[in-house]
């Protein structure tokens, strides 16, 4: 039986245990079904733009594993998402929000 990508990726990925305080991964968990991500994406996700906000990961090799995970429509939603001015981004969330 053939190993789809993200199953090879994911073995080979580094690894790293993470002890979280009381409550922290319920907040998680619903923040990553909110977003239909995996706790694992939602985290990568959420330290990928910290550290590009601090200026401490490269913009082009920062978000390799969690793309990795995206679908092609997603990826270039994505990356028109990310263009947008701040204030667009929240209006755009409200909006998509107020719609699910």
């Amino acid at each position: 039986m053939k190993q789809s990508l993200s199953s090879r990726s994911s073995r080979s990925a580094d690894k790293f245990v993470v002890r979280l305080p009381e409550g922290m991964r319920a907040r998680i968990a619903e923040v990553a079904r909110h977003y239909h991500r995996s706790m694992n994406s939602e985290i990568v996700a959420r330290l990928e733009k910290t550290l590009l906000a601090e200026g401490n990961l490269p913009n082009d090799t920062a978000s390799a594993p969690f793309h990795a995970e995206l679908h092609p429509h997603e990826h270039q939603l994505l990356q028109h998402f990310r263009r947008l001015p701040q204030p667009q981004q929240s209006a755009l969330i409200a909006l998509l929000n107020t719609k699910s």
